[in-house]
């Protein structure tokens, strides 16, 4: 992770502000070189708008990122906002996301960012905490890892998530082959809006997607359906 999720700062720190990676704007697709971040994950498939598992998802997240803020505040004197909710999202064919939006086919790890400072054991006490007021019922699946996408293309949509499919189609099959890139790990949605309270037609997301340069004989290689995504927060030094 970059000097900028781990420099001590004076008043609340706001990664959306500090972070390249967290700026996009509409009509604008950009290659965006993205540090490896932290973050508290959980995974789940199915239709988010029908899928018990996605709302208890993220009910699971937000208590649980709230109550690490708090201890990092009183107990180190960090003080820092909360960060939007992020899904990656994708399919065993991709063209159920892109194209027909086959939502019961799709799979998803729901994410927040969390800065370098807060380690595992922040984490294990913080969810002791949330677990003895109320526990979620999906609290004991989040898990502390780091996601290192590297290069992305990425820009800024304002609307409905059933309207996103033309801009993904415009980023999958026209910049990123004009650009000799290609596809690489999954599809990332940044949730600047909180879809629970502000209409479809206003929500502003950030679009990500993960590429890398087309070599000669290049053959893209996929990642497992069942594969986690991210490296563990107590993973050995050389995991990548």
């Amino acid at each position: 992770m970059t000097d900028e999720t781990t420099a001590p700062a004076a008043g609340k720190v706001d990664f959306r502000r500090t972070l390249d990676a967290y700026r996009a704007r509409r009509g604008e697709l950009r290659l965006v070189d993205v540090p490896p971040l932290q973050y508290l994950m959980i995974d789940g498939h199915g239709d988010p708008n029908t899928s018990p598992a996605f709302a208890e998802a993220v009910a699971a997240l937000y208590p649980l990122a709230y109550r690490i803020k708090f201890a990092s505040k009183a107990d180190l004197g960090r003080d820092y906002a909360v960060m939007p909710l992020e899904g990656l999202w994708w399919a065993d064919d991709m063209d159920a996301f892109t194209v027909s939006r086959d939502k019961s086919r799709w799979r998803w790890t729901l994410m927040i960012m969390t800065p370098d400072w807060v380690d595992a054991g922040m984490v294990a006490a913080a969810a002791e905490r949330v677990a003895a007021k109320a526990a979620p019922a999906r609290l004991a699946d989040v898990r502390l890892a780091t996601l290192d996408e590297g290069r992305c293309v990425q820009t800024l949509h304002v609307g409905s998530f059933d309207d996103e499919a033309g801009v993904l189609a415009q980023i999958h099959h026209e910049l990123v082959p004009a650009q000799g890139l290609r596809l690489t790990g999954r599809h990332h949605e940044i949730y600047l809006s909180d879809f629970r309270r502000v209409p479809p037609e206003r929500r502003r997301t950030i679009l990500r997607q993960p590429v890398t340069d087309v070599v000669a004989d290049d053959v893209p290689v996929g990642v497992p359906d069942d594969a986690p995504v991210g490296v563990p927060d107590d993973a050995p030094d050389d995991v990548a």
